[in-house]
Protein backbone atom coordinates (compact mmCIF):
# COMPACT_ATOMS: atom_id res chain seq x y z
CA UNK A 1 0.00 0.00 0.00
CA UNK A 2 3.04 2.51 0.70
CA UNK A 3 4.32 2.13 -2.95
CA UNK A 4 1.17 2.61 -4.19
CA UNK A 5 1.06 6.17 -2.16
CA UNK A 6 4.35 6.58 -3.05
CA UNK A 7 3.56 5.79 -6.91
CA UNK A 8 0.58 8.31 -7.42
CA UNK A 9 2.84 11.34 -5.64
CA UNK A 10 5.54 10.62 -8.66
CA UNK A 11 2.51 10.51 -11.09
CA UNK A 12 1.27 13.59 -9.31
CA UNK A 13 4.53 15.43 -10.06
CA UNK A 14 4.76 14.41 -12.94
CA UNK A 15 1.46 15.59 -14.60
CA UNK A 16 1.93 18.95 -12.42
CA UNK A 17 5.92 19.35 -14.35
CA UNK A 18 4.63 18.57 -17.77
CA UNK A 19 1.08 20.77 -17.57
CA UNK A 20 4.01 23.59 -16.27
CA UNK A 21 5.72 23.09 -19.51
CA UNK A 22 2.93 23.37 -21.90
CA UNK A 23 3.24 27.04 -21.44
CA UNK A 24 -0.08 29.55 -21.44
CA UNK A 25 -0.92 29.28 -24.96
CA UNK A 26 -1.23 24.97 -25.46
CA UNK A 27 -3.05 25.04 -21.55
CA UNK A 28 -5.38 28.27 -23.46
CA UNK A 29 -5.96 26.07 -26.19
CA UNK A 30 -6.98 23.03 -24.37
CA UNK A 31 -9.20 25.15 -22.26
CA UNK A 32 -10.91 26.52 -25.36
CA UNK A 33 -11.35 23.09 -26.86
CA UNK A 34 -13.40 21.80 -23.72
CA UNK A 35 -15.49 25.03 -23.72
CA UNK A 36 -15.81 24.20 -27.11
CA UNK A 37 -17.57 21.53 -26.34
CA UNK A 38 -19.48 22.56 -23.59
CA UNK A 39 -20.96 25.68 -25.66
CA UNK A 40 -23.13 23.92 -27.84
CA UNK A 41 -25.33 22.76 -24.78
CA UNK A 42 -25.25 26.04 -22.92
CA UNK A 43 -26.69 27.68 -25.77
CA UNK A 44 -29.54 24.97 -26.34
CA UNK A 45 -29.97 25.45 -22.65
CA UNK A 46 -30.16 29.34 -23.17
CA UNK A 47 -33.06 29.25 -26.06
CA UNK A 48 -35.04 27.05 -24.16
CA UNK A 49 -34.95 28.87 -21.19
CA UNK A 50 -35.90 31.93 -23.53
CA UNK A 51 -38.26 30.07 -25.67
CA UNK A 52 -40.20 29.53 -22.66
CA UNK A 53 -39.54 32.54 -21.03
CA UNK A 54 -41.30 34.23 -24.32
CA UNK A 55 -44.37 31.25 -24.73
CA UNK A 56 -45.10 32.54 -20.79
CA UNK A 57 -46.02 36.10 -22.03
CA UNK A 58 -47.71 35.09 -25.02
CA UNK A 59 -50.14 32.35 -23.11
CA UNK A 60 -53.31 34.05 -21.31
CA UNK A 61 -54.21 32.99 -17.94
CA UNK A 62 -57.94 31.50 -16.88
CA UNK A 63 -59.29 34.53 -15.72
CA UNK A 64 -59.00 36.19 -19.04
CA UNK A 65 -59.75 33.42 -21.35
CA UNK A 66 -63.25 33.57 -19.30
CA UNK A 67 -63.44 37.34 -19.35
CA UNK A 68 -62.85 37.00 -23.57
CA UNK A 69 -65.63 34.21 -23.69
CA UNK A 70 -67.81 36.67 -21.78
CA UNK A 71 -67.30 39.41 -23.70
CA UNK A 72 -67.75 37.13 -26.95
CA UNK A 73 -70.93 35.62 -26.00
CA UNK A 74 -72.29 38.90 -24.96
CA UNK A 75 -71.22 40.73 -28.52
CA UNK A 76 -73.62 37.61 -29.94
CA UNK A 77 -76.32 38.20 -27.72
CA UNK A 78 -76.65 41.37 -28.49
CA UNK A 79 -75.89 40.51 -32.89
CA UNK A 80 -78.93 37.87 -32.89
CA UNK A 81 -81.02 40.58 -31.09
CA UNK A 82 -80.66 43.07 -33.87
CA UNK A 83 -81.03 40.73 -36.32
CA UNK A 84 -84.07 39.36 -34.70
CA UNK A 85 -85.51 42.81 -34.59
CA UNK A 86 -84.55 43.58 -38.11
CA UNK A 87 -86.42 40.31 -39.20
CA UNK A 88 -89.61 42.02 -37.46
CA UNK A 89 -89.14 45.03 -39.14
CA UNK A 90 -88.98 43.23 -42.36
CA UNK A 91 -91.91 41.31 -42.11
CA UNK A 92 -93.87 44.05 -40.58
CA UNK A 93 -92.92 46.36 -43.61
CA UNK A 94 -93.95 43.48 -45.81
CA UNK A 95 -97.00 43.11 -44.37
CA UNK A 96 -97.97 47.00 -44.68
CA UNK A 97 -97.07 46.91 -47.92
CA UNK A 98 -99.16 43.08 -48.48
CA UNK A 99 -101.88 45.52 -47.33
CA UNK A 100 -101.72 48.50 -48.67
CA UNK A 101 -101.64 46.51 -52.08
CA UNK A 102 -104.61 45.03 -51.36
CA UNK A 103 -106.38 48.24 -50.08
CA UNK A 104 -105.64 49.58 -54.36
CA UNK A 105 -106.63 46.29 -55.98
CA UNK A 106 -109.76 45.71 -54.07
CA UNK A 107 -112.97 46.49 -56.20
CA UNK A 108 -114.62 47.67 -52.90
CA UNK A 109 -114.02 50.58 -50.86
CA UNK A 110 -112.33 49.82 -47.76
CA UNK A 111 -111.87 51.59 -44.50
CA UNK A 112 -108.79 50.44 -42.61
CA UNK A 113 -109.28 49.23 -38.76
CA UNK A 114 -106.85 48.09 -35.95
CA UNK A 115 -108.31 45.19 -33.84
CA UNK A 116 -108.72 46.13 -29.97
CA UNK A 117 -109.49 42.90 -28.73
CA UNK A 118 -110.10 39.47 -29.30
CA UNK A 119 -113.10 37.71 -27.25
CA UNK A 120 -113.63 33.98 -28.29
CA UNK A 121 -115.65 31.51 -26.46
CA UNK A 122 -117.19 28.16 -27.18
CA UNK A 123 -120.15 29.54 -29.57
CA UNK A 124 -119.44 33.17 -29.22
CA UNK A 125 -116.85 35.00 -31.40
CA UNK A 126 -116.42 38.47 -31.23
CA UNK A 127 -113.75 41.16 -32.02
CA UNK A 128 -113.28 45.11 -31.36
CA UNK A 129 -112.16 47.75 -33.70
CA UNK A 130 -111.12 51.11 -33.19
CA UNK A 131 -113.69 52.42 -36.10
CA UNK A 132 -116.80 53.88 -35.70
CA UNK A 133 -119.71 55.76 -36.84
CA UNK A 134 -117.75 59.01 -37.22
CA UNK A 135 -115.56 57.28 -39.51
CA UNK A 136 -118.61 56.13 -41.63
CA UNK A 137 -119.37 52.40 -39.72
CA UNK A 138 -122.16 51.12 -39.49
CA UNK A 139 -123.85 47.78 -38.56
CA UNK A 140 -124.02 45.46 -40.30
CA UNK A 141 -121.39 45.86 -42.55
CA UNK A 142 -119.00 42.95 -44.11
CA UNK A 143 -115.08 42.95 -42.40
CA UNK A 144 -112.20 41.11 -43.91
CA UNK A 145 -108.47 40.96 -44.84
CA UNK A 146 -106.44 40.41 -47.64
CA UNK A 147 -106.67 36.66 -47.30
CA UNK A 148 -110.55 36.34 -46.67
CA UNK A 149 -113.98 36.95 -44.87
CA UNK A 150 -113.57 37.75 -41.44
CA UNK A 151 -117.18 39.06 -40.29
CA UNK A 152 -119.45 41.88 -39.95
CA UNK A 153 -120.17 45.10 -37.79
CA UNK A 154 -122.49 44.28 -35.17
CA UNK A 155 -122.93 47.54 -32.27
CA UNK A 156 -121.12 50.68 -33.33
CA UNK A 157 -120.18 53.64 -31.34
CA UNK A 158 -118.77 56.96 -32.22
CA UNK A 159 -115.12 55.36 -32.12
CA UNK A 160 -115.27 51.76 -31.90
CA UNK A 161 -117.36 48.95 -33.44
CA UNK A 162 -117.85 45.20 -32.69
CA UNK A 163 -117.60 42.68 -35.23
CA UNK A 164 -119.11 39.14 -35.02
CA UNK A 165 -117.36 36.60 -36.22
CA UNK A 166 -117.66 34.15 -39.48
CA UNK A 167 -117.08 31.49 -37.05
CA UNK A 168 -120.07 32.70 -34.55
CA UNK A 169 -123.18 29.98 -35.01
CA UNK A 170 -125.10 33.64 -35.63
CA UNK A 171 -122.89 35.19 -38.42
CA UNK A 172 -124.54 33.37 -41.54
CA UNK A 173 -122.95 33.67 -44.66
CA UNK A 174 -124.94 32.15 -48.48
CA UNK A 175 -121.95 30.98 -50.38
CA UNK A 176 -120.82 28.36 -53.04
CA UNK A 177 -118.03 26.30 -54.36
CA UNK A 178 -115.50 27.13 -56.44
CA UNK A 179 -116.16 25.09 -60.14
CA UNK A 180 -119.39 23.39 -58.94
CA UNK A 181 -122.83 24.57 -58.78
CA UNK A 182 -122.99 24.17 -55.13
CA UNK A 183 -124.54 27.41 -52.80
CA UNK A 184 -125.57 26.43 -49.20
CA UNK A 185 -125.23 28.55 -46.20
CA UNK A 186 -122.64 29.30 -43.37
CA UNK A 187 -122.45 29.14 -40.06
CA UNK A 188 -119.99 28.78 -36.73
CA UNK A 189 -119.63 24.54 -36.47
CA UNK A 190 -119.64 24.89 -32.31
CA UNK A 191 -116.20 23.59 -32.22
CA UNK A 192 -113.13 25.14 -30.54
CA UNK A 193 -111.07 24.29 -33.85
CA UNK A 194 -112.53 27.41 -35.32
CA UNK A 195 -114.40 25.56 -38.29
CA UNK A 196 -117.17 26.45 -40.49
CA UNK A 197 -120.07 24.37 -41.44
CA UNK A 198 -121.50 24.91 -45.00
CA UNK A 199 -124.84 23.10 -44.95
CA UNK A 200 -128.13 22.66 -47.46
CA UNK A 201 -125.56 21.43 -50.46
CA UNK A 202 -126.83 18.72 -52.85
CA UNK A 203 -126.31 15.29 -51.15
CA UNK A 204 -124.26 14.08 -54.15
CA UNK A 205 -122.28 16.95 -54.04
CA UNK A 206 -118.54 15.24 -55.03
CA UNK A 207 -116.76 18.08 -52.99
CA UNK A 208 -112.64 17.44 -52.21
CA UNK A 209 -110.67 18.35 -49.57
CA UNK A 210 -109.19 21.48 -50.75
CA UNK A 211 -111.55 23.43 -52.85
CA UNK A 212 -112.56 27.16 -51.93
CA UNK A 213 -115.27 28.54 -50.72
CA UNK A 214 -116.80 32.42 -51.72
CA UNK A 215 -119.54 34.53 -50.75
CA UNK A 216 -122.21 34.30 -52.88
CA UNK A 217 -123.41 37.62 -52.67
CA UNK A 218 -127.41 36.77 -53.45
CA UNK A 219 -129.51 39.51 -53.25
CA UNK A 220 -130.37 41.78 -50.73
CA UNK A 221 -128.13 40.12 -48.80
CA UNK A 222 -124.50 41.89 -46.04
CA UNK A 223 -122.02 40.25 -47.96
CA UNK A 224 -120.97 40.82 -51.58
CA UNK A 225 -120.14 38.02 -53.92
CA UNK A 226 -116.20 36.84 -54.42
CA UNK A 227 -115.20 37.32 -50.73
CA UNK A 228 -112.83 34.20 -49.89
CA UNK A 229 -114.92 32.32 -46.77
CA UNK A 230 -112.49 29.21 -46.57
CA UNK A 231 -111.49 25.84 -47.74
CA UNK A 232 -113.24 22.74 -48.16
CA UNK A 233 -111.61 19.77 -45.42
CA UNK A 234 -114.40 16.90 -45.51
CA UNK A 235 -117.79 16.39 -47.48
CA UNK A 236 -120.72 13.88 -45.96
CA UNK A 237 -124.43 13.69 -46.76
CA UNK A 238 -126.66 13.87 -44.59
CA UNK A 239 -130.35 12.57 -44.47
CA UNK A 240 -131.66 15.43 -46.50
CA UNK A 241 -129.19 17.87 -47.51
CA UNK A 242 -125.03 17.43 -47.90
CA UNK A 243 -122.97 19.30 -45.56
CA UNK A 244 -119.20 20.28 -45.79
CA UNK A 245 -116.67 21.28 -43.04
CA UNK A 246 -114.44 24.45 -43.72
CA UNK A 247 -111.46 25.97 -42.72
CA UNK A 248 -111.80 29.96 -42.57
CA UNK A 249 -110.13 31.76 -45.10
CA UNK A 250 -108.76 34.64 -43.01
CA UNK A 251 -106.56 33.63 -39.89
CA UNK A 252 -109.01 34.53 -37.15
CA UNK A 253 -107.13 34.22 -34.08
CA UNK A 254 -103.90 36.39 -35.15
CA UNK A 255 -105.95 39.38 -36.26
CA UNK A 256 -104.48 42.65 -35.90
CA UNK A 257 -105.45 44.87 -39.31
CA UNK A 258 -109.13 44.64 -40.92
CA UNK A 259 -111.15 46.17 -43.66
CA UNK A 260 -114.61 47.33 -43.39
CA UNK A 261 -116.46 47.05 -47.00
CA UNK A 262 -118.10 49.88 -47.03
CA UNK A 263 -119.82 49.93 -50.61
CA UNK A 264 -118.49 49.31 -54.63
CA UNK A 265 -115.84 51.48 -55.78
Amino acid sequence: MKYLQIAALVLLIAAAIFFSALGVGPLGRLQSAFLGLLSPLSHSGSVVKNSIGSLGTDLMTLDQLQSEYDRLLAENKKLRAENNGLRDLQQDNDHLRSVLGYRERSSFRLIPAVVMNHSAEAWWNTIKINRGSKDGIAPDMPVITDRGLVGKTTAVSDDMAEVVLVTDENCKVAANVEGTKEQGISAGARAPEGELQLAFLSKLADLQPGQKVYTAGVSGGIFPSGIALGTVKSFHARELDGEAILEPAADLGTLDDVFVVTGAK
